[in-house]
């Protein structure tokens, strides 16, 4: 017979099951409110992790626009593949059909599915035809993300003053990095979700969401650019710098009354669409940024500051030594020999022998605080970046030699900008004008949000000097000139040639090596064009008459043919053609 427990045991152990229950639950709750209350924000933020993933994207990014609204850059729609790396059950079969595809090195691509997590970019803005042929493969987890990316429909067109952007839509160079703020479109965030297998399924805001495509655009930029004028200044410049086996060269075309760009040119030149196929020194804007020794371009502003300080006119008369002037060590040489020339003479047969007697005459103090005047040692403020100072050292610091150096353009660098603003401040009537390369900033409905005005400097010079340079300037181009490769049929031009010997690495000139260039507007009376012609290092002829000015020709009559700028009178044009002198 079975023995029976007592009630009383019975009763202690229900307790004792009772009371390890109760303090069972009692570390449930208080563990359950610990996480929930505590640790509730933590817990949640981690549990996102494992099943979102956040991506941003930005809307589309502006336009660029010429002065006649013709598109430079656009965004365009594309498409980047991606990985989600969690969903890949075969990642060496995957990695490899993706590899053929896209032309990837299959052995760094499958590195990348095994070594790292979550989810990567495959190909970035990949073409239609290879998002078509992944597509038809099919292959788990790889998706397809809309992606904007830039485009350049002219090419090398103005391609150092645009610049481009990266992989990832920001600016690189030129505007589109300028600019960047204002081009790029509002960033808006999307998630993707995973169950617990690692599928994707919809958050509510994928990326091909109507929303996302409708994101705000970026702003868009209008150029003073003109892209006739600037494919009509990059064929002639081409020209010049292909005939006389040059290095390189540059063009810039400037509206004097404005201080607009309407052209800036380069050659060689690079193609923005693919612009890692090209050494990296073409990218930059040569013409703002890399200064160079003027050479007797200068020669019209050294007039100028002896005009200014009325110690001569333009009949004065220097002699001029016929051909050599010693000044200690050193001998000043020109082309050829000449005894007296006037100072409009000195101009036009470009001898440095005679600026120098005339600088001489003026003193350093003058020439130094003109040259400053026209904006030569400083920045022009030009909206690009990089801009350079170029090199104009305190008239304090000048040797007598250094003086006559500078007087014809040597010892002072500066830009093509900076050269060809500071020109146009004859052209205008002796104000220095701000030059500037964004005419208007709009919204993406087209609409002004700011629009650029001419901004005036100072005043350089006054009227009455800056137009007796001009009358110096045009019998450059007349009989017996340096510059008659530049006559226009039926306008009167100013110009003045340059040919500045370049220095080597150890800063002595170098023998052989020669910068030619042409500055100068037209017409004459009424300038609608300053251009600027610099040609780098150019074989067998160097002189800037020959290799500068004929670019400058070309240039100058198509673009004033361009702008509808009616030739002057058949008598006026014979007229300024037989011009040999000029009056005080």
């Amino acid at each position: 017979m079975k023995k029976k427990m007592p009630k009383n045991y019975i009763n202690l152990r229900i307790s004792f099951v009772g009371i390890c229950f109760f303090l069972l639950m009692a570390v449930i709750c208080a563990k359950a409110v610990y996480l929930q209350v505590f640790c509730g924000s933590w817990l949640s933020e981690k549990a996102a992790r494992q099943y979102e993933k956040s991506f941003v994207q930005k809307g589309k990014r502006g336009t660029i626009y010429d002065r006649d609204g013709n598109a430079l850059a656009v965004s365009i729609e594309g498409t980047s593949i991606a990985a989600y790396l969690n969903q890949i059950e075969d990642k060496k079969s995957t990695s490899r059909a993706l590899a053929k595809i896209l032309r990837k090195d299959r052995r760094k691509l499958l590195k990348q599915f095994k070594t790292r997590q979550g989810f990567i970019w495959v190909k970035r803005q990949a073409t239609p035809k290879e998002v078509n042929a992944v597509k038809t493969l099919g292959l788990t987890g790889i998706g397809f993300i809309p992606e904007y990316s830039r485009f350049y429909p002219n090419k090398s067109v103005a391609a150092q003053v645009i610049g481009f952007t990266g992989i990832d839509g920001n600016g690189l160079e030129g505007a589109e990095y300028y600019y960047d703020q204002m081009l790029s479109g509002t960033e808006q965030k999307y998630t993707v979700l995973k169950d617990a297998l690692g599928r994707g399924f919809a958050s509510g805001q994928e990326a091909d969401d109507p929303l996302l495509q409708s994101l705000h655009s970026g702003k868009n930029i209008v150029l003073t650019i003109d892209r006739n004028i600037q494919y009509i200044t990059q064929t002639a410049l081409e020209t010049s710098v292909k005939e006389f086996s040059a290095q390189s060269g540059m063009a810039v075309v400037m509206d004097p009354k404005t201080g607009e760009i309407l052209a800036l040119s380069h050659y060689p030149s690079f193609n923005p669409n693919v612009y890692k196929q090209y050494p990296r020194h073409l990218w930059r804007n040569r013409a703002l940024t890399d200064p160079f020794e003027p050479g007797s371009t200068i020669k019209i502003f050294s007039a100028a500051a002896a005009l200014s300080s009325g110690i001569c006119s333009p009949s004065t008369i220097f002699y001029c030594e016929n051909g050599a002037y010693r000044i200690g060590s050193n001998t000043i040489h020109d082309t050829h020999p000449r005894g007296w020339l006037s100072l409009q003479q000195i101009i036009k047969y470009s001898s440095n022998i005679g600026i120098t007697k005339v600088i001489e005459m003026t003193g350093p103090e003058i020439l130094y605080t003109t040259l400053k005047n026209f904006g030569f040692g400083d920045k022009t403020g030009l909206d690009s970046p990089g801009e350079t100072t170029g090199v104009l050292t305190p008239s304090h610091r000048w040797s007598k030699i250094d003086t006559s150096a500078i007087s014809f353009g040597q010892g002072i660098s500066t830009s093509a900008v900076q050269l060809v603003t500071a020109a146009s401040a004859i052209a205008n009537g002796g104000t220095l004008m701000k030059p500037f390369i964004v005419h208007s900033i709009t919204n993406e409905h087209g609409r002004i949000l700011k629009q650029t005005t001419p901004e005036i400097i100072r005043r350089a010079v006054s009227p009455e000097v800056a137009d007796i340079v001009k009358r110096i300037m045009r019998t450059v181009v007349t009989e017996g000139g340096t510059g008659t490769n530049a006559f226009l049929d039926g306008y009167t031009v100013c110009g003045k040639t340059g040919t500045a010997q370049k220095t080597d690495e150890s800063g002595k000139y170098a023998r052989g090596k020669y910068t030619s260039s042409f500055i100068g507007f037209a017409p004459a009376d009424n300038p609608r064009l300053a251009i600027l012609v610099v040609i780098d290092e150019p074989t067998d002829i160097h002189y800037g008459g020959t290799v500068a000015a004929p670019a400058f020709q070309k240039i100058a009559h198509e673009t004033l043919q361009h702008l509808n700028v009616p030739p002057e009178t058949r008598n006026g044009a014979i007229k300024a053609a037989l011009i040999t002198g000029v009056s005080g």
